[in-house]
């Protein structure tokens, strides 16, 4: 197995069914509670040690999601409300380095991660169907649509959720 990629490579799709927004949507939802089941129990050391090697740190993957699902956020309120926004990516590992997500307590972006994903979840089920067809402007992945993004980041979630049990499975830590 690829330790940077337990779920699978990311694989676009640029428009859902019905079922397929409800099932990604559904996924958004049940992210934060996926990440703090899996970090529970374990020990500071655990949560300092790289997912594998050359990776970040448990601490740096919980910090990760809230930083980069509350970009999604902003940049699906910007495609909801202006004509094909050309969005502003960010160097997450640089992020990734700072003091907030180096040595800050989890517990902050668990937090932080079910308000923001508690308000996605309430927009996106707001969410007319045409609004999923809207785009934005990624600078280097090029033109965007909704639907695309929300996938991602249901992906997204699933992917560095996955980077911690995998670690765990491996290392034995129950």
């Amino acid at each position: 197995m690829d330790l940077r990629y337990p779920v699978g490579k990311y694989v676009k799709c640029e428009s859902l069914t019905p079922a397929q927004r409800a099932e990604v949507i559904a996924g958004i939802a049940a992210t934060p509670k996926s990440l703090r089941d899996a970090v529970a129990g374990l020990s500071q050391e655990q949560i300092d040690t790289p997912y594998r090697p050359g990776g970040w740190t448990v601490r740096q993957v919980v910090h990760h999601l809230p930083d980069s699902h509350m970009n999604s956020y902003v940049r699906l309120k910007l495609a909801l409300t202006e004509n094909g926004p050309t969005i502003k990516p960010y160097e997450e590992q640089l992020w990734a380095e700072l003091a907030d997500s180096r040595d800050t307590p989890v517990e902050v972006s668990l937090t932080l991660l079910e308000a923001l994903h508690q308000r996605w979840v309430i927009l996106l089920r707001s969410m007319k169907a045409e609004d999923f067809s809207r785009t934005l402007r990624h600078p280097v992945l090029g033109p965007m649509p909704v639907d695309n993004l929300v996938n991602i980041y249901a992906w997204h979630g699933r992917h560095h959720v996955a980077h911690i049990t995998a670690l765990r499975e491996r290392e034995g830590w129950k």
